[in-house]
């Protein structure tokens, strides 16, 4: 069994949905499991209702009516009859998601969270489905949350392995084209959890791992994985093949073409991963497997913006050591900031964090405490894999470097 996954953009209209139609006819279905992420942005769409229902209650309905409407044009473009049994589906769901936000009282924002952006995934798998069997490409359904078990740790939830093995095993069709959901999962009380924002491709690794897959295959607007993100640099170029050990580095760094947790299941049963074009379906694009570093070998550019970098010193010139540490360390977690460099001294320490779940004033408020703090907002964090001086001075020109950091094969920069 193969496993392929489409995320948003390739589900974004009716015509991205007839070409992954046509992506499938072109490179085969059978013995096929397919994931699919919410359609274009209705993540975004979902988390503005999210936000709605805690924020601007006068806001919720036309938070919900747009999302609505979205579908609904892609509902007249891709089905000719209005009375096309999809219309009712489509319906129920959002009636299911505004009877969940009528009756829940759970007061938790990431509960709700889980609760209602699963929508968008329920409705994409649902519409490419229909229209699927509408052009005689017989499929199964197949609801995520009923294989993939998880903790209650929402919007992050960590998977329960021996029971999503249990039940992947036990619903996925492995002679046939199999339809389903990224991103989601399911706890003890088969409330919805989600994987984390982008966790799509680590549904199709997980899934992958639990069939023992021939191979998975991420399918993109762009031809495979670059050396550079395109939007933020220019003259990128295409890596044709990367090792898996490489791709982790690549990805824990931020490369935002594959997720961070996609890869490790993989490697553990040396399963491949393609990245290829859903323009291009025949295009080579890139292979991840065992084996070589990076071909070919050049310098790998990462950048992520809107971080926040805190600079930490004692407020008696003591040493910042081992419990010092462990203390600050305790505080990223309970305020859930997450890491991504590092850099210390004797009486200072420095990090740049990832302020995703907004937890940075609460933190600050305890740091200072007992730290000298001072905090740059809205820096960028750079990152070169296998850098040389070159690569480094495209960087630094003109812009203000507020930290420099560099190993055997990787340099950072924090800059304004």
């Amino acid at each position: 069994m193969r496993v392929f996954k489409f995320g948003g953009a390739s589900v974004k209209d009716a015509d991205a949905v007839k070409n992954v139609v046509s992506v499938l006819q072109e490179v085969g279905y059978k013995d096929t499991l397919v994931v699919i992420s919410a359609m274009g942005k209705t993540t975004n769409a979902m988390e503005n209702v999210v936000e709605s229902y805690f924020n601007d209650k006068n806001n919720l309905p036309t938070a919900i009516q747009e999302v609505e409407e979205y579908h609904q044009g892609i509902l007249a473009d891709l089905f000719e009859n209005p009375q096309h049994p999809i219309h009712a589906k489509v319906k129920l769901l959002f009636e299911e998601l505004k009877g969940f936000l009528a009756w829940n009282k759970s007061p938790k924002y990431a509960f709700v969270y889980d609760q209602v952006v699963c929508y968008g995934e329920l409705l994409s798998t649902t519409i490419m489905s229909a229209y699927l069997n509408e052009v005689n490409i017989p499929n199964t359904w197949l609801d995520v949350r009923s294989m993939i078990k998880t903790d209650n740790t929402y919007r992050d939830a960590q998977v329960n392995w021996e029971r999503t093995q249990a039940e992947v095993v036990n619903h996925v069709d492995m002679a046939n084209l199999n339809i389903t959901q990224g991103f989601l999962g399911s706890d003890d009380n088969n409330f919805t959890t989600t994987l984390g924002r982008e966790g799509s491709d680590y549904t199709a690794a997980i899934l992958a791992y639990c069939l023992n897959a021939e191979s998975v295959t991420i399918w993109k607007d762009v031809p495979g994985v670059l050396n550079a993100d395109p939007r933020n640099f220019e003259n990128a170029e295409l890596l044709e093949q990367i090792s898996y050990r490489e791709a982790i580095e690549l990805a824990f760094y931020g490369a935002s073409v594959i997720h961070p947790k996609t890869l490790q299941p993989l490697q553990r049963k040396e399963i491949p991963l393609h990245v290829k074009s859903f323009v291009s379906p025949k295009d080579p694009g890139t292979t991840v497997g065992k084996g070589v570093g990076i071909v070919p070998k050049v310098p790998c550019f990462i950048v992520k913006k809107n971080q926040v970098l805190l600079k930490l010193s004692s407020l008696d010139f003591s040493f910042i050591v081992e419990n010092n540490i462990s203390e600050i360390f305790k505080l990223f977690h309970d305020h859930r900031l997450k890491v991504d460099m590092i850099q210390n001294s004797a009486i200072s320490f420095s990090v740049c964090l990832d302020n995703k779940f907004k937890g940075l004033q609460p933190l600050l408020e305890e740091l200072k405490r007992k730290f000298k703090v001072v905090c740059h907002e809205d820096v960028s964090l750079y990152t070169i894999r296998h850098f040389n001086d070159e690569a480094v001075k495209s960087l630094q020109n003109g812009k203000s470097v507020l930290v420099e950091q560099r190993g055997k094969e990787t340099v950072q920069l924090v800059v304004k």
